[in-house]
């Protein structure tokens, strides 16, 4: 009896041992977690622009010395700063305070409805750290410092998540992570340009549509940024509260950046985030060769093609890059179009570019956009806003409203257009691509000296109209269609058939109605709903597949 006493305290204390162990692991673990995700802002010398004050004008107007934002009646805010790095990323903060938090307000929302387990939350956040551990000392000097000036202007409400210098920066790489996280389901962009006897005038034209998707709250409160940095530059940006990279913009030399996501496999850990190589290149490139040298020395953790088009050179580039190779795609004609493939000659003939034309929707895109090009002769800015506004499938067939094959998927974070020789910029209001595109000269806006008085800056001469889709009664039904997708995604009843009417050649209608007959254990009209959604043009193999996989399980049942 005392032998067997004698065993089990063994066992039992070698359990106590095992278990200390790997609770010992955990707490380690969970410190090195910790101890990694820190981000030590940069060190600042002279402090003394925290101090620093904004005068209102109006209700919706600011400046701070030299600088200004002020709300115009197009919907946009805009936006001058000028200065050292970190004093003009405290005058960014100070000028645009509310609209920093209320970002973050609708990023963090949004991320909740994606992810609403807590606990799993809370393991993204050191997952997060961990995998941004790195990422400080892959941003340029200048860049952090810019960034930790803005970071003063954000609540401490989310302290929790990280520190306002850490949460502002790694929102920076939100675009570079979710692309990693969800390469198979990738942002649908559409860029292109045209130049010489492809122009009218024969200047260089460029337009993209930024598909970027975050919540329609996200995209309410868009941001046009003119710049004067005491280094480079100048320039402007399309961009929203506390995001000091690029995703579309030019400078004061013509040269313009446009980004579109490419496949790319999973990455071990961060490195620079796609838009401070873009920001990078706004700001100190003036053409194509100075911008693909910038991007060769960065080192990026994700896939992606910047849209580079150079007034002083009068044409358009693709600079194709992933975490190991770089790619300079020359079309060697007067124009260039840029879906999420790459085009040039190494990464065109990669396995992963190869899986992204046979899975993806942008190479039907992209067919769509060679035949409107064709169709349209000689190319405009007008010309181009319709190509941009497009909703139809290849020989003008309807698709469905919101069909990820289509050009316009109706869910446009903003829709631009560069004049670079001219210094001319369009962009579109709100909703999507489909209100009036307004208009700044950035001459003339790099001339004022100041703000005295609020009043606007873009040039009223030179707007596009809305589009005249928006009188339309199908422009009531895909609101309504819209309100039918936020229904099912918060798992509120339906009525599948309406929903339907709302969108009838748009496959997804019918897939969401399946999906959801097939969660109320009615596989038989289920059934029906997902052969009827293969009838029609579905975006992507993955969810071809999906159809076809619910339809088999639909007969099991049955």
């Amino acid at each position: 009896m005392a032998f067997v006493k004698k065993i089990w305290r063994g066992i039992w204390k070698g359990f106590l041992y095992l278990t200390g162990f790997f609770i010992l692991l955990i707490i380690g673990l969970f410190i090195y977690l910790y101890s990694v995700a820190r981000m030590q802002p940069p060190k600042i010398a002279d402090q003394r622009s925290l101090q620093w004050k904004r005068t209102q004008l109006d209700s919706t107007a600011f400046t701070l010395k030299n600088n200004w934002f002020r709300k115009s009646r197009s919907g946009l805010y805009e936006l001058y700063v000028e200065g050292k790095p970190f004093e003009r990323g405290v005058v960014y903060g100070k000028l645009t305070q509310e609209l920093v938090q209320r970002q973050e307000d609708h990023f963090t929302e949004q991320i909740g409805k994606m992810i609403p387990s807590k606990s799993y939350q809370h393991f993204l956040k050191y997952f997060i750290g961990w995998f941004n551990r790195h990422l400080a000392e892959n941003v340029p000097q200048e860049f952090k410092e810019e960034i930790y000036g803005v970071s003063f202007a954000a609540s401490d409400k989310y302290d929790f998540i990280g520190t306002n210098y850490q949460r502002i920066m790694n929102y920076h790489a939100a675009h570079d992570i979710g692309h990693a996280l969800q390469s198979m389901a990738l942002v649908g962009c559409t860029s292109f340009g045209t130049w010489n006897d492809r122009s009218a005038d024969s200047n260089l034209i460029i337009g993209r549509n930024f598909d970027f998707y975050v919540g329609d709250k996200f995209a309410e409160d868009k941001i046009i940024a003119f710049y004067k940095p005491d280094k480079g530059y100048r320039f402007m940006m399309v961009t929203w509260a506390g995001f000091t990279g690029v995703v579309s913009g030019m400078n004061d030399q013509g040269l313009t950046v446009t980004i579109n996501a490419a496949k790319t496999d999973m990455p071990s850990g961060s490195a620079t985030p796609v838009s401070l190589v873009a920001r990078e290149i706004l700001q100190y490139a003036k053409n194509i060769q100075e911008a693909y040298d910038i991007a060769k020395k960065r080192k990026m953790f994700v896939s992606e093609s910047f849209l580079i088009g150079s007034a002083l050179d009068n044409r358009a580039a693709l600079i194709e890059k992933t975490p190991e190779t770089l790619d300079l795609y020359d079309p060697r004609s007067n124009e260039i179009s840029c879906a999420n493939h790459f085009q040039g000659k190494t990464l065109g003939a990669s396995e992963a570019n190869k899986q992204q034309l046979a899975e993806s929707a942008s190479p039907y895109r992209y067919a769509r956009l060679q035949e409107l090009l064709e169709q349209n002769g000689k190319n405009t800015v007008e010309k181009t806003v319709a190509i941009l506004r497009d909703q139809k499938g290849l020989h003008g067939a309807d698709i469905g409203m919101g069909n990820e094959k289509a050009i316009n998927q109706l869910i446009a974070h903003h829709s631009i257009v560069f004049e670079p020789k001219k210094l001319k910029v369009w962009v579109s209001t709100a909703p999507w691509q489909l209100g009036a595109f307004v208009s700044y000269d950035l001459n003339k806006v790099f001339s004022m000296n100041g703000l005295q008085t609020d009043r606007e800056i873009y040039d009223s001469a030179n707007i596009i109209p809305a589009d005249t889709f928006l009188q339309t009664d199908e422009y009531r039904k895909f609101r309504d269609f819209r309100a039918w997708k936020a229904a099912f995604a918060e798992k509120r009843p339906v009525d599948v058939e309406r929903m339907i009417a709302d969108n009838p050649q748009y496959y997804h209608a019918y897939v969401l109605a399946g999906d959801y007959c097939y969660k109320q254990e009615n596989y038989r009209q289920a059934k029906t709903y997902y052969e009827q959604a293969l009838t029609k043009e579905i975006a992507t193999k993955a969810e071809k597949d999906h159809v076809i996989k619910r339809i088999a399980q639909c007969e099991e049942e049955l």
